[in-house]
C-alpha cells in the first residue's frame, strides 16, 4: 500500500496545490467584493458563473483531452485558471468576476478530471478504495487551508490573487513532468431525466433542490460571515467549520443508511438542516464562537445529503448504468448550484444576511416534504438489495472521472447484489 502511495505521490501533490488555490479563491472573491462593495446578488452570481463553468468543463474537456492529449490539455487548464485570477486582481467589476469565475469553473473541473485520470491509470483495483480515500482526504485539508490563508492576508491587496494564481501554476508540475503514458480517455457525463426519474424520483427533485441549498451557502456563507460582523478570520473559519463537518458526518450517516430505508435517512437530515436554518434566521449567531457551532451542525447536514441520494439513486439502478445515474445526478446536482447563489443573492438583498438561509430553508422543506410523499408511492429496497455507500468530499469538486476513480471497476460490484426490481 505504501508503495501505491509513493508512485503517486506526486498526482497527489499536485492535487493538494491545485486544490488549495481553488479554496483560496473561492474564500477571497466574496471577501474582497464585500469590502468593494458588490452587492449581495452580484456576489451570489460568481457561484452562478463558477457552476456553469464547472458543469461545462466535465461536458467538454473529455473532448478536449481527447484532442490536445492530457498533458496539453492540463496545461491550458492551469494557464486558464492563473488569468482568471489574475484578472479579477485587474478588473474589480462585479459582471467581469462572474465571467471569470465560469472560466475558472471550467479550468478546475477540466483540471481535476485529469489529475483524477492519471490517478486512476497508476491505481490497481486492490489499491484504489485506499488511494481515492487518500486522494479524497489531501484535497479536504488542501482547500480548508487554502481558505484559512485569508486570515493571515490582506484581501484589500493582490498579493491573495497572486498566490492562489502560483499555486494552480505549480499544481501543472506533476503531469507535465511525467514519464508514464497518458491515461485513458475520461468520462464523459450524461443527463437523461428521464432515466433518472424513473429511477428515483426522490433523488431527481432532492438532488437538484440540494444543489440550491449548497450552492447558496457555498457561495455566500462569507458574505453573509462579513455582513454579521465576522472579522476575515472568523469568516474563514465559519466556512471552514462546514466543511469538516460535513466530511465527518458522513460515516455515520453513511452507516446509517446502509441499515435502514436510505429516505428515512433524508427525512431526518432534512430535518436537522431546517432546524439548523431557523436558528440562522431566528437568532443570529452574535459571536463568533456560536457562528462557528450553527455553521458545523448545517454542514453536517446538508453535505450529508447528496452521498445519500447518489446511493439510492444506484439502489435503483441497473448495475450497468452506474456511471450514467451518477454522472447524471452530477450535472443535476450543478444545474441547481446555478439557481441557489442566484436565488440566495436575491433575497440577501431584499432581506440583508438571513436572506441566505431562507432560500436554504425553502430548498430543505422542499426535500422533506417531497420524500415524505414518496415513501406513501414506493416501498423501500431490501437491506440485502442495496449497494454501497461512498462518501463524498462535501465541497463543489466532483466529475464524471471522480466517479470512475471511486467506483473502481465501475459498479461491477453491483452485479452481486442483482438489480432492484423498478417497483420496489
Amino acid at each position: 500500500m505504501s508503495r501505491s502511495l509513493f508512485s503517486i505521490a506526486s498526482l497527489l501533490l499536485g492535487s493538494a496545490f491545485l486544490f488549495f488555490a481553488g479554496g483560496l479563491t473561492g474564500m477571497l472573491l466574496p471577501v474582497r467584493g464585500g469590502i468593494e462593495g458588490f452587492s449581495s446578488f452580484n456576489l451570489g452570481l460568481l457561484g452562478t458563473g463558477w457552476a456553469v463553468g464547472y458543469v461545462s468543463g466535465c461536458l467538454m474537456v473529455p473532448q478536449i483531452v481527447t484532442r490536445a492529449g492530457h498533458i496539453r490539455a492540463f496545461s491550458v487548464m492551469a494557464a486558464m485558471a492563473c488569468i482568471s485570477v489574475l484578472m479579477s486582481s485587474l478588473l474589480v467589476f462585479p459582471y467581469a468576476w462572474i465571467i471569470l469565475r465560469a472560466l475558472a469553473g471550467f479550468a478546475f473541473a477540466g483540471a481535476a478530471m485529469i489529475v483524477e485520470g492519471w490517478l486512476v491509470e497508476r491505481s490497481d483495483p486492490k489499491s484504489r478504495g485506499m488511494i481515492f480515500g487518500t486522494y479524497t482526504m489531501v484535497n479536504l485539508f488542501a482547500s480548508t487551508a487554502g481558505q484559512m490563508v485569508i486570515a493571515i492576508g490582506t484581501p484589500e491587496t493582490f498579493q491573495l490573487f497572486t498566490v492562489a494564481s502560483i499555486f494552480y501554476v505549480i499544481a501543472l508540475l506533476p503531469t507535465a513532468l511525467t514519464k508514464s503514458q497518458a491515461p485513458a480517455p475520461l468520462a464523459r457525463a450524461q443527463l437523461n431525466i428521464a432515466r433518472l426519474w424513473k429511477n428515483s424520483p426522490v433523488a431527481v427533485i432532492a438532488v437538484l433542490l440540494t444543489g440550491i441549498s449548497n450552492g447558496s451557502f457555498g457561495t455566500l456563507a462569507a458574505v453573509y460571515g462579513r455582513d454579521i460582523g465576522l472579522s476575515v478570520s472568523g469568516v474563514a473559519f465559519f466556512v471552514s467549520a462546514s466543511i469538516l463537518a460535513g466530511a465527518a458526518a458522513q460515516i455515520p450517516i453513511g452507516f446509517l443508511s446502509d441499515l435502514i430505508d436510505r429516505r428515512l435517512v433524508v427525512i431526518l437530515i432534512a430535518l436537522v438542516a431546517i432546524g439548523s436554518d431557523s436558528m440562522f434566521v431566528t437568532h443570529a449567531p452574535s459571536t463568533t464562537e456560536l457562528a462557528i457551532i450553527y455553521s458545523a451542525i448545517f454542514g453536517a447536514a446538508v453535505y450529508s445529503f447528496y452521498p445519500v441520494l447518489v446511493a439510492h439513486a444506484n439502489d435503483h439502478a441497473d448495475p450497468s448504468e452506474g456511471l450514467q445515474t451518477s454522472s447524471g445526478l452530477l450535472l443535476l446536482m450543478g444545474c441547481g448550484t446555478m439557481i441557489g447563489p442566484l436565488l440566495g443573492g436575491v433575497l440577501m438583498s431584499i432581506q440583508g444576511p438571513g436572506g441566505l438561509f431562507v432560500s436554504t430553508t425553502i430548498a430543505h422543506i422542499g426535500i422533506l416534504l417531497f420524500t415524505i410523499w414518496r415513501l406513501t408511492q414506493r416501498v423501500a429496497v431490501d437491506t440485502e438489495d442495496k449497494g454501497q455507500f461512498v462518501p463524498i468530499s462535501p465541497m463543489r469538486t466532483r466529475t464524471p472521472q471522480t466517479i470512475v476513480f471511486a467506483d473502481g471497476e465501475l459498479m461491477e460490484g453491483k452485479e452481486a447484489r442483482g438489480t432492484a426490481s423498478s417497483d420496489e
